[in-house]
């Protein structure tokens, strides 16, 4: 991924359903931008990242990444590239550090890198000075003895363990107070200049640094 990623005339329906999701949706994000997607709930925001992620295949029109279309074949490949922090974060009955290195053994388990994205996620703070066992303290299942802020920000420090080149936020940070969204939105902007950044959001706040912010009505590209 070193140039865009573009939808390009993208329709798509839910499966026995006559109502048409997206429709005709063509836009482009550059490699290294942040760009926003608002609209109102049902507007189509979540199938059009789904789309980019791969999860769904459009009905018609083509998800190009550099000018090349994601297919059966690539699909897989593209996906590497991306970091998905959705609104309602899944958690084991595990530790801090597993649940942010989640799929990696804990013999890989890599903490310099945990700390690193603790720290952007506005987490590390809290995790040092009020956990009892800091990174190895056992949260519960479902991340029980946490609460909605302090599970979402695992949830963004995982997707930032891997490194991806991509980072989709859906919602992600609506369960924070203002404070919070803030510092971690500010320290997305410095983390790294080859991170491109995709925010789905309500609030405007949310999307103010952002480069472009694109405008979804009824699942058409309005603005």
């Amino acid at each position: 991924f070193n140039v865009s990623i573009a939808l390009d005339q993208i329709h798509y329906s839910y499966p026995n359903s006559s109502k048409t999701i997206l429709k005709n949706i063509k836009l482009e994000i550059p490699v290294r931008s942040k760009v926003g997607i608002v609209g109102t709930t049902g507007c189509g925001k979540t199938t059009m990242v789904d789309i980019i992620l791969g999860l769904l295949e459009p009905h018609k029109g083509e998800l190009k990444v550099d000018n090349k279309i994601i297919d059966n074949l690539n699909r897989r490949s593209w996906q590497s590239n991306i970091g998905y922090v959705p609104q309602n974060i899944f958690l084991a009955d595990d530790t801090i550090a597993a649940n942010i290195a989640f799929g990696v053994s804990k013999k890989e388990i890599d903490q310099k890198n945990i700390e690193r994205v603790a720290k952007i996620a506005c987490l590390h703070e809290f995790v040092t000075n009020d956990l009892p066992e800091k990174y190895n303290t056992t949260i519960g299942e479902r991340g029980v003895r946490l609460s909605g802020g302090q599970r979402q920000r695992i949830g963004i420090a995982r997707a930032l363990y891997k490194k991806p080149k991509v980072l989709i936020l859906d919602e992600a940070t609506s369960s924070l107070d203002n404070i919070t969204e803030e510092a971690i939105i500010n320290s997305l902007n410095f983390i790294d200049k080859d991170l491109t950044v995709i925010f789905i959001a309500h609030r405007l706040t949310t999307l103010r640094n952002c480069d472009t912010i694109f405008l979804l009505e009824d699942g058409n590209l309005v603005g």
